[in-house]
C-alpha cells in the first residue's frame, strides 16, 4: 500500500521545487520540477544533481517517505538530454483484515533505477523514464485476502510534465506504473502564483495496486523557499477501497547540488 511518488507512487510521480519569477522569463531555456509542481526559474548550470524528498501520512493509518535523485547523463540539467533517476521508498500501513478478522499491519520497501530523456522548452518540460524496481511487502500476520505480499522485481515506467500556460499559472503532472503488483501512481496539479515563485491550487491523485485503490483530492502550496531548499505542502480528502474515507497531508522538498 502506498502514499506518494512517486510514483506507485512515482510519483509518481509521482512527479523537487524551484522558484518562478513574477516577470516574463528570458529567452533562455528553463528546467521544470516534476515533483512538487513548482517552476524552476533561472538557468543555473552550476548544479548537476536534484535531490527530492517527501513524506505523506493519512488518517487511514499509512505513512510513507521517499527520496529521489535525478541527474543528467550528458549536458546541463537545464537543457534537453538523457537523464538517470534513482528512487527509494519506505513506509507502513494497517487495515482491517476481513479474511483474518484482525487488523493487519504492512511494511513496504522499494527501490528503482530508471533511465530516460527530458525535453526542455522555454515554458514547459516533458520527461519519460523506463527501468526496473524491486519491491518488498510484508504483513504482520498472514492475510489470504491480500495478494500483495513478498519481494520481487518489476518493469517500471514513469513520465512527468510541467508547463507555465501564462506568466502566473502552472500545470504539473506525474505518472508511473510497475508490473510488480500492477502498482500505479498519478498526480495532477494546477496553480496560480500568489507571490514570487509561490503557487496555490488544487491537486488530484490516483494510486493503487493489486490490493488497494485510492484517490485523493486536495490543495497544494508550492515553491516556498528556505535558503537553498524549495518546499511544497499539500492536504486534502482521501478515499480508499479498503479503509474508506479520510484525510491526507504531504510535505515535499528539493535541493540541487
Amino acid at each position: 500500500m502506498r502514499a506518494p511518488v512517486g510514483a506507485v507512487l512515482a510519483v509518481l510521480a509521482a512527479a523537487g521545487a524551484a522558484q518562478a519569477a513574477d516577470l516574463k522569463r528570458a529567452s533562455t531555456s528553463t528546467s521544470a520540477d516534476w515533483y512538487t509542481g513548482a517552476e524552476q526559474q533561472a538557468v543555473d548550470d552550476s548544479w548537476a544533481i536534484a535531490v527530492d524528498g517527501s513524506t505523506s501520512v493519512t488518517s487511514n493509518s499509512s505513512a510513507f517517505g521517499s527520496i529521489t535523485v535525478t541527474a543528467p547523463l550528458a549536458g546541463a540539467p537545464t537543457q534537453s538530454g538523457p537523464r538517470v533517476r534513482v528512487e527509494a521508498i519506505a513506509g507502513t500501513y494497517s487495515y482491517p483484515g476481513q479474511a483474518v478478522a484482525s487488523r493487519v499491519t504492512g511494511y513496504q520497501q522499494e527501490g528503482s533505477v530508471m533511465g530516460g530523456y527530458e525535453w526542455v522548452w522555454r515554458d514547459a518540460a516533458l520527461a519519460g523514464f523506463i527501468g526496473f524496481n524491486v519491491r518488498s511487502n510484508q504483513l504482520s500476520i498472514p492475510d489470504p485476502g491480500n495478494p500483495v505480499v513478498g519481494t520481487g522485481i518489476g518493469l517500471r515506467v514513469a513520465a512527468n510534465f510541467y508547463a507555465n500556460p501564462t506568466d502566473r499559472t502552472m500545470v504539473s503532472a506525474y505518472g508511473s506504473y510497475s508490473t510488480k503488483f500492477n502498482a500505479y501512481y498519478s498526480r495532477l496539479r494546477v496553480g496560480y502564483m500568489v507571490a514570487d515563485g509561490v503557487y496555490i491550487g488544487p491537486e488530484a491523485l490516483f494510486l493503487g495496486d493489486d490490493f488497494f485503490r485510492q484517490y485523493r483530492i486536495g490543495a497544494h502550496l508550492s515553491g516556498v523557499s528556505f535558503g537553498p531548499v524549495q518546499m511544497s505542502l499539500a492536504a486534502g480528502f482521501v478515499q480508499d477501497r479498503v479503509q474508506g474515507s479520510g484525510y491526507y497531508s504531504s510535505i515535499e522538498a528539493r535541493a540541487n547540488f
